[in-house]
């Protein structure tokens, strides 16, 4: 017989899960199959969705493809990393508030390996990636915050004090994301001379890091089950602001 298709949800702790039964549907001439689901985009593809082409602008950057190429003037770039480290303590702040928001310890342990990278093998890069452009600590101390960095500070350090998990998963997702297929993108066609290029392309594409995008990814997927509208709405907020932040912190690289 054919049989029809019927998903449930099962709750228990620490998220509800989908699961499926069967039973038999007989017809006297053919069988029919019968879906009775509804397939939908996962809460972020929707959150992304929502960003539409400030999405697509950010990855797609020409900040991007000049640094995969090395032609990037190194000026850019030197502006660039001495904004993006400056907000590193505060994303470290923010995936430490993630990881003691999360529901459980399985949920919790791949953020303890990330924040571990972060805190190693990224920021050896900026060490050795200042010591290679001659840009002393003096020199960056000398250089204010970019109202963008002050905006993504401000964000980071906003949800990661409301211990909101799923604004906080917002942010950190869009970060990673973004990232992510920006980086993937570049990587085959990436140039490998200087370091200080293509080193940030491998620190945000590979296995490893997919791992962790689809690892936030999923979190927030599942803590959607426990949003209700005004709280669904807070976390798309925090994504699109993310996301902003996104396209200007590229630009101000180019802001001479």
């Amino acid at each position: 017989s054919a049989t029809s298709y019927i998903i449930i949800n099962h709750h228990h702790h620490p998220y509800p899960r989908q699961r499926f039964y069967t039973k038999p549907l007989t017809t006297s001439s053919y069988y029919i199959h019968i879906a009775i689901m509804t397939v939908s985009k996962s809460f972020t593809e929707a959150l992304k969705e929502e960003a539409g082409q400030q999405w697509i602008r950010v990855v797609n950057h020409k900040f991007t493809t000049e640094l995969a190429s090395g032609t990037i003037d190194r000026n850019v770039l030197k502006r660039y990393l001495i904004q993006d480290h400056r907000f590193l303590d505060s994303f470290v702040v923010l995936l430490a508030s993630m990881i003691a928001n999360c529901r459980c310890l399985e949920d919790r342990i791949p953020g303890c390996q990330f924040i571990a990278l972060i805190t190693g093998k990224e920021n050896t890069y900026f060490e050795r990636s200042f010591q290679a452009m001659g840009c002393t600590e003096e020199e960056r101390n000398a250089i204010p915050n970019a109202e963008c960095t002050e905006g993504f500070i401000n964000l980071m350090r906003d949800v990661a004090k409301s211990g909101n998990l799923g604004e906080i998963l917002a942010v950190l997702v869009v970060c990673e994301w973004s990232y992510q297929t920006w980086g993937e993108s570049v990587l085959e066609s990436t140039v490998r001379e200087d370091f200080t290029c293509y080193e940030w392309v491998d620190l945000h594409s590979g296995e490893f890091f997919g791992k962790v995008v689809q690892y936030l990814r999923t979190l927030l997927d599942k803590e959607e089950t426990f949003l209700d509208e005004d709280q669904r709405e807070k976390v798309k907020k925090r994504f699109l602001s993310a996301v902003a932040l996104e396209e200007a912190f590229f630009e101000n690289a180019y802001s001479a």
